[in-house]
Parts: C-alpha cells; structure tokens; sequence
C-alpha cells in the first residue's frame, strides 16, 4: 500500500513502488485524463506535475511520488495559470485529435508558473519532448504566448 498527494487529495492504492504512477493513476485510480504515449518519457503525454515540475509519469515509479505534490490534468484548471493555459488552448482550437494535449498543457503550465513572459526560445525549450503528430505546434505556441499576455509575433 503507498498512499500519494493528488489533486490536493490523499489517496492510498494497493499498488507496488515500482509501478509507474501512469498506471496508478489510469488502471487503479481511474484518472483517464494523463495518457499513455511511449512508455520511455519520449513523447510527453503522461506528463504530470511533481512539487510543480513536470514529471513523464510512464517511468516514475509510484513510490518515488510519495511525499510529493501531484498534479494531473484533471485539477490543472484549478490553478489561476492551469486555467488561463486552458482557456487559450480552446480559444485558439489548438487541439486536433487531442491525445497529446493533456501532457502539453501540463508542460505549458509549468512553464507559465517559472517564467511568466517566456521567450520563443524558453518555450523550445520547456516544450521540447512534448511530441504532437497533429503537428499542431504552431498553435501550441501561439497559445503559450496568449496565455502568458506576450504577442505572437508568429501569427
């Protein structure tokens, strides 16, 4: 039994330390919103928050979570950033089939809440990883930035 901080909630699993926090998260605790892309931290749809950092949660053991701060998709909005970064993404229909989405905007927020006016090249670099097939990056982009109040000078 392991019990882990997510969401703001306690909740404890019958679950081993090993097993990666994705499936804690998917299979035992029914969160469905983190995905399962790669399963080697390449692709970025299971990314979740740590203490606020972003984490790929398909390589995390559960056990290595436990006394830390977990945020997943589901409670982002609850934030003030989470929020704004959401309202962007629909504002800007940035999603296309929409699987990556979860692990991007979980990126994105944690980028907002570092540097709160972020440079092109400090977008590369806090969305590097976060693979789209949709190939919808330029609207990621553009969103971060509304997000954020900086102009896309892109656009």
């Amino acid at each position: 039994m392991i019990t882990l901080k997510i969401n703001g909630r306690s909740r404890t699993v019958d679950a081993p330390a090993e097993m990666p926090l994705l499936w804690v998260l998917r299979d035992l605790l029914g969160m469905n919103g983190t995905k399962f892309g790669c399963g080697v931290a390449l692709c970025g749809a299971c990314t979740v928050h740590l203490d606020g950092t972003p984490r790929r949660s398909c390589v995390m053991p559960a056990g290595a979570a436990v006394g830390h701060a977990i945020t997943t998709i589901e409670a982002i909005g609850e934030t003030p950033i989470g929020r704004r970064v959401q309202e962007a993404w629909l504002d800007l229909e940035v999603i296309q089939c929409g699987y990556c989405q979860s692990g991007q905007i979980m990126s994105a927020s944690a980028l907002l809440a570092a540097k709160a006016k972020p440079s092109d090249s400090d977008i590369n670099d806090a969305m590097a990883g976060n693979i789209c097939r949709c190939g919808t990056y330029p609207r990621i982009r553009a969103a971060i930035k509304k997000a954020a109040g900086v102009p896309d000078t892109e656009a």
